[in-house]
Formats: structure tokens, sequence, C-alpha cells
């Protein structure tokens, strides 16, 4: 059987994605998957389990100057690739209608069908092309988690039932780590804690000085600080809340898949809602995510044992966050990050 997903974005999206894939490769170990992204999250769907061929595309550039040479000449080279193949099913987990374009682009076995949403749910986008061109319109239930989503629509195309099991499949590599972080998973001392504080939008962002108590609470736990960071402006927010954190490190720009692997040798992560965040969740650390809107029963952890969303508004308090890092890193000393189950040696 070949399966084409088509998730294109945004990072988080992206993420959430990744347990449906996991299913299909536990119900038919013999599928070949291979997935539409866009091209800078290219990198990390690379690095999710069971998928065989990454499509990588570039709409969000492409639709800028869609007349051009070059544009012209990546699109063809896209659409060849994409049409490399004829798939049993093509689901559409996107739900748009640029989502929807790709999916009719896609070439289809004898008997083959495509597959999407056939109504929106609570707070998510949805353009109706969507339904328009699936041979099958799969309606599901309007209160939906993300994760819960994409499983459920995959189910109900390819006819299983969703597994109990929920994983993610993102596998990290060994090496990158220690020339980013130091650190011990036998003790908290010199252990790194990651503090996203990027995020696109910003209405999610937590305050600075939220970010400098809470990092010089850390410090006093004996954990080392890290600071993430995508943007000049992220870069400059991120130097300013390290030189009141002792021994802080800001980390330098990396690329998606690096930053990935360097997150996964933390041994937690507390962060915003943001796509970061959301890879720390795949990763399966002690994760804390700040919420300045109810949404996380949406897009938030869904293990409460190792990873909990914070809420409050406008923005939730720094003892309230403090806490559920306490709840959920009781499990640092003793076992550490279960991504390391998914290490993998350069090649």
């Amino acid at each position: 059987m070949k399966i084409l997903i088509v998730k294109l974005s945004s990072l988080g999206d992206v993420v959430h994605a990744m347990p449906a894939v996991q299913d299909i490769r536990r119900t038919f170990p013999q599928a070949r998957i291979d997935w539409v992204v866009e091209r800078s999250f290219a990198p990390l769907v690379q690095r999710c389990a069971g998928v065989n061929r990454v499509i990588a595309c570039e709409l969000r550039r492409w639709r800028k100057s869609p007349l051009s040479r070059q544009t012209r000449s990546a699109w063809c080279a896209f659409r060849t690739e994409l049409q490399r193949e004829r798939y049993d099913a093509v689901i559409d987990l996107q739900g748009l209608g640029k989502s929807a374009l790709i999916s009719w682009l896609a070439r289809l076995a004898p008997n083959g069908k495509r597959y999407a949403m056939a109504n929106q749910t609570e707070g998510s986008s949805y353009e109706a092309p969507t339904r328009w061109v699936a041979d099958v319109a799969i309606k599901l239930a309007a209160h939906s988690h993300a994760v819960v989503r994409a499983r459920e629509l995959c189910a109900l195309a390819l006819d299983y039932a969703v597994p109990n099991a929920l994983t993610y499949g993102l596998w990290v590599v060994a090496h990158p780590a220690p020339a980013v972080i130091q650190k011990s998973r036998a003790s908290s001392q010199n252990a790194t804690v990651s503090l996203v504080h990027g995020t696109s939008r910003a209405d999610k962002q937590w305050p600075l000085s939220h970010w400098i108590d809470l990092g010089q609470r850390l410090n006093a736990q004996g954990y080392r600080v890290a600071l993430t960071h995508g943007s000049d402006q992220e870069h400059k927010l991120a130097l300013e809340i390290a030189k009141d954190i002792p021994d802080a490190k800001v980390w330098p720009s990396l690329a998606l898949d690096a930053l990935t692997d360097a997150l996964a040798a933390c041994v937690g992560v507390i962060g915003v809602d943001s796509g970061l965040s959301h890879i720390a969740v795949a990763l399966d650390l002690p994760h804390v995510q700040i919420y300045n809107f109810d949404s996380a029963w949406r897009t938030g952890p869904m293990n409460p044992a190792r990873q909990r969303s914070v809420f409050a508004q406008p923005t939730p308090s720094v003892e309230s966050v403090w806490q559920a890092w306490l709840a959920v890193s009781e499990s640092v000393t003793v076992t550490g990050s279960s991504a390391e189950s998914m290490v993998v040696s350069p090649a």
C-alpha cells in the first residue's frame, strides 16, 4: 500500500501529524508512506519514523512571485516529484485550499482514493476545496485535539481502530548534543533545561522578567539554562534574559534537525505555545507549555505525568509555571528523557 500524507505547515501542526503516521505503520507495517511538507519543515519530517519520501514544496515563497521564471521552474520540478508515484490513498490532514490542490495533483493508483475532512473543527482553519477534491470526505468531532483529529482521520480513511499507544516516532542523532550542551542524566547537577521563549505571535509571549525569575529558580536547583532563538529579535531577547541568569547559554543559530538533537539532550524544556515546544512533547521530554489563551485543549501536551500546560490571563505567573515544572521534572533524575530510545548513531 502506498500512502501520501499532505500536511504542509506550520511546525506545530506538522509535529501533531506524526502520531497518525505511527498508527499507520503499526497497522500496516509494509505500507510505503510519503509526506508533502513545506521545505523549511522537511528536515523534521525526515526524522519521522516510517516516512519513506519527503516531498518538499515552497508554496509560501512561490505565492509571493507566482509568475516568475524561478517559481515556474520550481513548481514544475515539485509537480514532477509529486507525480512520480501513484498512491492507494492520499490523505489531506491540512484542510486548506493549498493542500487540496496538492491532493488533486497527486496521482492515484487504480482504485486509489483521496481523503479529507468534511468539516471544520474548533479553533482550526478550514477551506471548502478540501472536501470538493476528496473522493471521501470524513466528518470529525468538532471539539478535537489536533493530534486526535489527525489520528482519527487516518484511521477512518484506512479502516482501522486508533491504537491505544500514542507515539511520535521522532528520532534524534547522538553526536551534536555535546557541542551545544553539557549535562548528566544521572543528576540535576549540570543538567540543562531549555527555555523556549520565542513565538511568531506577540500575544503568546511571556514577560521578560518572568523568564529571568524562572531561570534563576532553575539555577538554584542546580540546572543550567539554555535559550533558543529563531530570529534576530528572539536572539536579542535571549541575550537579555541570559545576562541575569548565571551560566545561562544562548545557543547559536541551529538548523531544525540540529535544534531537535539539542533539545533531546536536555533534561527538560519550558516554553510558550510554539513549534519548538511541540517538538519537546514529541521527544517525550519533561515539559511545561505556557498559554495566554485557553487553547491547550486543542494543541497542548496530552501526557500530564511528564508534560503540562499552564494557562492564565493575561499570562501565567512564574509560581504556577514553577509548580508545574516541579511536578513533571520528578522523573528527570531517574530516567531522563525517553527520547534516548530513539537515538541513532550518525552515518
